[in-house]
């Protein structure tokens, strides 16, 4: 068994105060026995413009290594350092939510997200994949992320004490292709950080959330951004716990706090034997 939270914060353009909301939570959190924590998308930064992102980009520290906060300065990691030695002090596991990483083109970063162990070094890296780019119409804005981010290419499922974990960020939630490529590496427990718009998180996030549970018969763990921000940005928050058979365990529906919740992946196999739905596909899956 093993207690998780799901993070929900309403982050604006101040980096250190994100920063310091987010040891807040965590540390409430683990006062409640968390061991593996969710941080939502764009925790530490959420700019009043979108290029504003090129302007916070961090590089990448690397797999098995860690950044101290004290040299963050100079190697340019002050966000991953964060987490790094937040991690090592807590003794839990981080999903560091989104950072902007530097790419190949100057002109764009990865959104990437980061799992840190317990000792504070990164264990794998998930580049997102999905891009949102939509017009949700006057009232509720359009949104054009491919124009300062570099979509990621690879399908992320990672050994871990708690289970096999799958991360995911926001847009790749309505993408039920990249889940069932988890599935088929036997992901127990799916991370999803999100920053869901207020409209289309009414429509479909709790939906969405249920539903990739349900399919590939695993945990879902949903972080999400909730809230009013200073960019006049509205996102629906529900940061949420899913088990397998697609109830919801716990959750948060708006405002700063979290979701908390004890799961047991080693029943998932039983469920698995017993409903064998993921034997039964019969039409493969190929991610172009």
């Amino acid at each position: 068994m093993v207690k998780v939270a799901a993070i929900q914060m309403a982050s604006g353009p101040n980096i250190q105060g994100n920063l310091n909301e987010a040891k807040r939570l965590i540390s409430d959190a683990v006062e409640q026995g968390a061991e593996l924590v969710v941080l939502p998308e764009n925790f530490s930064h959420m700019g009043m413009l979108e290029s504003d992102i090129l302007t916070i980009t961090e590089d990448f520290i690397g797999i098995g290594n860690l950044c101290s906060e004290e040299n963050s300065s100079q190697t340019n990691c002050q966000v991953q350092a964060f987490l790094s030695s937040l991690a090592k002090e807590k003794g839990i596991w981080i999903i560091g939510g989104t950072i902007p990483l530097k790419s190949a083109d100057s002109d764009k970063v990865l959104s990437a997200c980061l799992l840190f162990n317990d000792q504070g070094k990164v264990v794998e890296r998930y580049n997102k994949i999905h891009l949102f780019d939509v017009d949700l119409g006057e009232k509720c804005g359009t949104y054009n992320e491919s124009t300062y981010t570099q979509a990621g290419d690879r399908v992320v499922v990672v050994e871990t004490p708690f289970g096999k974990l799958g991360m995911a960020i926001c847009y790749d939630l309505r993408f039920p292709e990249i889940f069932r490529d988890m599935a088929n590496q036997n992901v127990d427990i799916i991370c999803i950080v999100s920053s869901f718009t207020a409209t289309t998180g009414k429509a479909h996030w709790e939906i969405l959330n249920r539903a990739r549970a349900i399919e590939n018969l695993s945990f879902v763990i949903s972080s999400a951004q909730g809230g009013y921000h200073v960019n006049g940005r509205e996102t629906f928050g529900d940061s949420m716990i899913v088990g397998p058979w697609g109830r919801i365990i716990d959750r948060l529906a708006r405002g700063s706090g979290f979701a908390i919740a004890q799961i047991e992946t080693s029943k998932l196999q039983t469920t698995r034997k017993k409903f064998p739905v993921l034997d039964h596909i019969r039409l493969p899956c190929s991610l172009k």
